[in-house]
This record gives C-alpha cells, structure tokens and sequence, in this order.
C-alpha cells in the first residue's frame, strides 16, 4: 500500500520553512506569470490569455499529494499545479502562450492549444508507453466547459481494474491500482450534466477519484446564484455524502482557497479516503479570487461590485498567504522561532517577478527565431526578384509594415512572389520555391500530423488475415459469430474489457456478449447505468492507462450523447497533443433499418463530420464487424464499429480462424462484378443494392457492387475510381438524409479519386427522406431506400442515355 501524505509529514522546522518559503515563491512566480501573460496578450504578442491568478494555494496544495503514476483531468487554469508537479515551467508557459509549435519549447501541445491547456507526454517519439509509474500524469485539458469530467471517470476506474486483473506490461501503467485520478473544475461549470452523471457514476462505481472544484462566485459574469440550485455547494451536494458503513456515494469536504493550513489538511484527508478506503471525495474550494477576472477578453470591473472586487483584494489567497508566514512564530525549547519577515517575503516576489521576466525573454526570442529563420532565408531572393515586377514590391513595402510578424505573413509574401514570377526561371526563383517546399514540409508537421497514429500500430499497417472456410463451418446467427469472436478476443488479450447498458449480465441486448461476464469475471465484462456520456468518458480515460476498452453505446441513435466528448476529447487527444497521448478506445453500437423515431436513424454525415481523428467502421455482417475488432485490437487508434441491427439473427458461415481474422481498415470489397454501373453503399444497405442488383440484372444492367466497409478511412486506395473508370456511371446509396453520407462519398470519389473523368452520365446519391422513419410497420420502406427505389432510380439514369432500350414505365 503506499504511504500518504499525512504519514509523511515528520519534518523538522527547518524543513518545514523551507517548504513553506518555497510553496510562497512558487505561489509568487505563478501570480506574476499570469500578470505578464496578460499584458503580452494586450500588448500585441498574443492572441489570447486565460491564467490561473487567485487559485495557487489550492494548487500547491492539490500537488502535495499528486504522486508518480496518478492522473489529473482539468480545468485550464491549473497552471500552478502544473508547475508545483513539474509539468510546467516559466519558458513552457510562455511558449504555449505564443503558440510556439516546438514540441521541446511547448510539450503540452507543440501551439495546437491555446494557454492554459496543459498535459504531458505519455509516449516516446516511436509511438509506445512510457512508464506512467515513474512520472506524473496530466490528460490533455480541453476547453468545453465540464467537458474533462467524463475522462476523468475513466481515470479513476482504471486503478479500480488494475488492483482486479494483472498482465505482462501492466507494472508500466499502474503499481496495484494504487494511482488516485484527479479532476478540476470552475464552479459555474457544475451546472453542465457532465459533471452531475461522472459524479454519480463515480459514487456508484466506488473509484479512487479526487475533484476540485474551484469556486469564485462567477461563471464569468454571471454570479452563482444564477448557475446553481442552491449557493451553497456543499449543501446541494449533500445527497451524495456517504453514510456509515455504506459503500455508495462520496466524501465531501469544504475549504476556503485562501487558507493554506486548512487547504494541507483538507487535500491530506482527500487522499486518505481516495488512496486508501478507494472512495470518490469533492472538494469545495470556496471563496478563490480572480484578481485579473475571467480572461483577457474582458474586464470583471463590469460586472463586479466595488465591495466585491474590495473584498477579493483583501482575501487575495497569496496576501492572506504572505500574513500567515510573518505573523507565524513557535516556540522550540523555550526559542522562538519565526518563518520569514514582510520584508524578507518582499524580496522573494521581487526575485519571482524578475525571474518570471527573465523567463518569459527567452520564450519570445525562441519564438521569434523560428520566424525569423524563415523570412531571413528568403527575403533576399524575394528582393531579388522583386526588380523588374512592382507587384512584388508593394507586397515587400506591405509586409514590412506588419508590427508583429508571423510566419502567415513570411508565407503569403514567398506565395505572392511565386505567384507573380510563374513565368521567371532563374536562380533565385528555384532557390526561393526550394525554402517554400522545405519550409511547407515542416509546417504540414507542426500543424496537420498526428490526426491519426503514425507509429508501427497505426490501422493501415495491420495485416489483413481472411477469413478461413472448410466443410465444417457451420452456419449460424450472425450473434454468435460476433460472441465467438469476442471470446477469443477476451481470451487472447487480458488487458481488453467491454462495459456499457446491458452489457454484463444479459450478454447484451443482442446476446452478442453472451455468457462472457461468467466466464471473464463482472471487471472485465460489465453493466453501467444509463449514462452514455461518461461510458464513452469511462472508456477514453481506461485507453488512456494503457488498458484495451470496448464502451458499448446500445443503439447508434444513443450516440449522439457522446458526440460532444468524441469530438472535442476522443478525436483530438492525438493531435492536440501532437502525438504526445493517445487513447485507442473501441466504441461498439448498431443501428440501421428499424421502424421507429428513436431506434431507426443513420446519422453518420453528423458523426464523420464531427469525429475525424476517429475511425468509422461499417460492416455490412456480423463476420466483417468481428474482422474489425481483430484489426483494432493490433492497433493503437480509436474506432466506432456500428454493426448492423438486422444482422444478430441472420444466418452467416462461422469462419474456421475465428478471433485471428482481420478486415483491413479504409479498404473496400467489391461484391459483385459489374460493367454497366457502380453501387457504392455499407452496412445494412448493402443487403437492399444486392437484392436491386439482381433485380436490374433482369432489365438488362450490370450493376458492380461496391461495399466502402469504412467511411472514415474511406477508400484509401482509390479503388472505386477504377471500377466507374469500367462502368461509366455512379450511384452512392445508404440510409442517411439527403446531403448526408452520400454527399461525402460523392465528393471524396467524384472530386478526390477525380471520377468526373470518366463518368457518362450525371452521378446520383439515394438516400432516405429527411426525417426518420415512423414507428407504423411499413415506416421503414416509405422512409428509407427501398429495393424498388434503387431499381427504379438507377433504371432511369440508363433512361436517360437510351431511351428506346429502357423506356419510361
């Protein structure tokens, strides 16, 4: 078991000066950050500026009890806590402030977040684990208010697993399950259904969870009593108290944020009752400042009253700080001993608000430089060349006349120049598009890499294993070739897991899971409740830790909860972190072809818009979703698999090699051969175009068949381009609205493949009616393409060319 704070704390007065002294000139530098920040920012330096003043002694005092191994999920204005574990320094702060897209400068995000968002690295270079025992952790911070919340679930469900299920490589992620997560959050923020559904998961689920919440009265101008049910925090949230002898619910404790004995002692029984008992705990830190107001983007003089901003002043946590230190004196065998004098604690700020300058100069010229370098290589060849043509003068006089330069400004001259001596061959024009290329190169990567994986694991590097059949496959439904599957997958990788509504017990709704929970055990194979905003969370913050997690959504419609967290956190650890974390979390649902509102829709334009940085696995069976998982579970990327509804209880052949198949991920298959016109649709549609196929066979049109099986990756060999190139004609289907999906696959073929080439006739999409199918028997068939609907549109393209040979009907 490890030890906690309070057992640690056996120190000498001399120790405890010094900790106390360097707590202040901690506390000190942070503060004069934050004022140096927002003056760079209304200087013109930087764009934006979101600091953390008023709320470093909660931090510092947070930090005392932040141990190698454990994870902070946060708010973004923790930048002294930051500092106090060592993810954060003067110049990296300052780097982030400028967006500096160094990843050495700015580990966080290499400029891809703006200030305030912090994280460290959890991989190498190379794309694999470091050990997240021997360093503290911080998640990537997001800006959506609450939005960290659901993560933070995760976070703290891993320990919980950790301390059931062990592994070869689990010593590299957690020490016995004994890491506490730790989460943040502004109080206005309370009021988001985020942090009411992680909260309540977390009490029911028991997790090792420690969260802050940070409260100064205000979710920027509007004061709390307009955020919450009652103002006072600690009495709303009285429910949730836990109960002698009860296993449910949490620990609540309030602390004023200016009170730094009362802060150590309320972060020290936190850690208790999280470390040890495993018990959720809030935190209520009351009565925090905000000396400079919400951000640079406005003032809190106009909203605050002229008491309020008079009683922050006075109760400004490192002013009550700075009295608590000279007015403290003991008494040690008959000596009185003293921390430090006001003029002594003087001096200490002097050295923070000098050291914090000096800190701040070096980030800029770092900055500054990676511009400079740039425009100093190509100006004179710009010069050069701008002799003989004005119009590359007036861009020089104009470039030189922008105060603070950056490298949009060095990049539109050298494009401008291009440009304008497009017909000029000559030395310093080579010279000067050599230094464009170089220099586009090197931006591509500081602002477009790591959407996706780039290490050994990425999902285009899975070798494809096909299916393997014999006189022995059996026929069966398609539930069990996915339960089967899944066995084996349980069987073969310890550090899987799958949760969500129905999960565990029942085998899932489709029996898909089906007598997994007895055979895994209730920690690998789990019910959750109805909550599907912190199932994806749970599932993210478990990736995260170095677990293998499958977060079951019951119906492709109930998503939608999710697309907030899948699309600002899931899609975008990878990239925001610029390759620095990732979280290849496996989300499973189905959907498609049902009657009914709420159990029918396809909104899969919303999902591949919103989730780039996601995979968007399509299978048209049961087998293909199976093949899927097997890919995925060799990769390091996240996915959605939506497996086909109507697909449990359809009979499909068992694959002999069941669990060590794989479907490659972005490829298409091609169904049937055909020459006259190509099909293209996925999933349960693909049933609908087979039938049609057939049926147009009949009239005299030979229709090839295109199943995509992805939609993101889509096509990434181009395939469906040398099959119109055959046919000539093109007909995208699939069961989303009109614009939806379809629209995408007409532009990524017509337009990116460049099929427009070698089309005859006017390419069409069919796609369902805008709205979703009525729950009535038949609302399926009026409400999303039918088999006579493919068979009569694409009848009627060919209409269209030759009339006499397939007359209007």
């Amino acid at each position: 078991m490890q030890t906690t704070y309070i057992e640690t704390q056996n120190v000498t007065f001399l120790d405890f000066k010094k900790q106390i002294l360097d707590d202040y000139k901690l506390g000190r530098i942070s503060r004069e950050m934050s004022y140096l920040a927002r003056r760079e920012v209304l200087t013109g330096k930087a764009k934006f500026g979101i600091v953390g003043d008023g709320k470093e002694l909660p931090q510092i005092a947070m930090s005392k009890i932040f141990k190698n191994g454990d994870f902070r999920s946060g708010y973004y204005r923790d930048q002294t806590f930051s500092m106090a574990v060592g993810a954060l320094t003067i110049e990296s702060f300052f780097a982030q402030l400028y967006a500096d897209t160094s990843v050495e400068r700015e580990p966080a995000s290499a400029g891809r977040q703006m200030n305030g968002h912090f994280a460290t690295r959890s991989l190498n270079e190379d794309g694999t684990w470091k050990d997240l025992t021997k360093i503290k952790n911080i998640s990537s911070d997001i800006s959506p208010t609450a939005g960290q919340m659901p993560r933070l679930l995760g976070l703290a469900h891993a320990s919980k697993v950790y301390k059931s299920i062990n592994f070869p490589g689990a010593e590299k992620f957690s020490n016995n399950g004994n890491e506490v997560a730790f989460g943040t959050i502004g109080d206005a923020s309370t009021a988001e259904g985020h942090f009411w559904e992680t909260l309540n998961a977390a009490c029911a689920m028991q997790v090792p969870m420690i969260l802050s919440i940070w409260d100064d009265g205000y979710g920027i101008s509007v004061p709390t009593y307009n955020q919450r049910a009652k103002e006072d925090m600690v009495e709303m949230l009285s429910g949730f108290q836990r109960k002698e002898g009860k296993k449910e619910g949490c620990e609540i404790i309030k602390v004023k944020a200016w009170d730094y004995p009362a802060l150590l002692e309320a972060y020290a029984r936190a850690e208790h009752f999280a470390r040890v008992e495993s018990v959720p705990v809030v935190l209520h830190v009351e009565e925090v400042t905000q000396p400079q107001g919400h951000s640079t983007s406005g003032s809190h003089e106009r909203y605050k009253s002229e008491e309020r901003l008079q009683w922050e002043t006075e109760h400004d946590g490192l002013l009550k700080f700075k009295q608590w230190i000279s007015n403290y004196s003991i008494d040690i065998d008959g000596e009185t001993h003293t921390l430090a004098t006001w003029e002594e604690l003087d001096e200490i700020d002097k050295v923070a608000k000098k050291t914090v300058k000096e800190g701040q100069k070096r980030s800029w010229e770092d900055y500054r430089n990676s511009i400079d370098d740039i425009r100093d290589q190509a100006l004179p060849h710009i010069e050069a060349l701008a002799v003989e043509i004005p119009e590359i003068k007036n861009e020089i006089a104009k470039f030189k006349r922008v105060i603070s330069l950056g490298k949009k400004d060095v990049f539109h001259l050298i494009r401008k120049t291009l440009l304008w001596t497009r017909n000029i061959d000559s030395n310093d024009r080579k010279k000067l598009k050599e230094i464009y290329e170089n220099a586009a190169e090197k931006e591509e990567n500081n602002y477009s890499s790591h959407l996706y994986s780039e290490s050994n694991w990425r999902t285009s590097n899975i070798k494809e294993v096909k299916p393997v059949y014999s006189d022995q496959s059996e026929m069966v439904d398609g539930r069990v070739v996915i339960r089967n599957n899944f066995d084996k997958i349980f069987e073969k990788y310890p550090d899987a897991l799958v949760f969500g509504e129905d999960a565990g017990k029942i085998g899932d709704v489709n029996q898909g899971l089906e007598g997994l929970q007895a055979k895994y055990g209730d920690v690998r194979i789990s019910d959750t409740g109805i909550r599907e905003a912190t199932i994806l969370g749970q599932g993210i913050g478990l990736a995260m830790r170095g677990l293998r997690p499958i977060a079951e959504i019951q119906y492709l419609d109930y998503i939608l909860y999710c697309l907030q967290g899948l699309s600002d956190d899931l899609a975008t650890v990878h990239y925001r972190t610029k390759g620095g974390q990732k979280a290849p979390l496996i989300v499973r649902t189905r959907g498609h072809r049902l009657e009914g509102i709420w159990h029918s829709g396809s909104p899969m334009a919303g999902i591949i818009n919103l989730v780039k940085g996601i995979n968007v696995l399509v299978p048209r069976n049961l087998t293909k979703a199976a093949g899927f998982y097997n890919t995925l579970f060799q990769s390091d990327e996240p996915a959605i698999v939506v497996e086909t509804l109507n697909g449990y209880r359809l009979k499909e052949k068992q694959p002999d090699n069941i669990g060590e198949f794989t479907v490659p991920i972005g490829k298409i298959e091609v169904t049937k051969d055909g020459k006259d016109v190509t099909l293209v649709t996925y999933g349960s549609t693909w049933r609908i175009v087979t039938e049609a196929a057939e049926e147009l066979e009949k009239l005299g049109i030979s229709a090839e068949i295109i199943d995509i099986q992805s939609l993101i990756p889509f096509d990434i060999d181009n395939e469906i381009l040398e099959s119109v190139k055959k046919t000539n004609r093109l007909v995208v289907i699939d069961e989303d609205v009109e614009g939806g999906t379809t629209a995408f696959m007409l532009q990524q073929i017509v337009e990116k493949q460049g099929a427009f080439k070698y089309l005859d006739s006017t390419p069409i999409s069919i796609a369902a009616k805008n709205h979703r199918p009525a729950y009535a028997s038949d609302g399926d068939y009026f409400s999303k393409p039918s088999v006579d609907d493919v068979v009569e549109k694409v009848y009627m393209l060919f209409h269209e060319t030759n009339p006499l040979k397939f007359p209007k009907f």
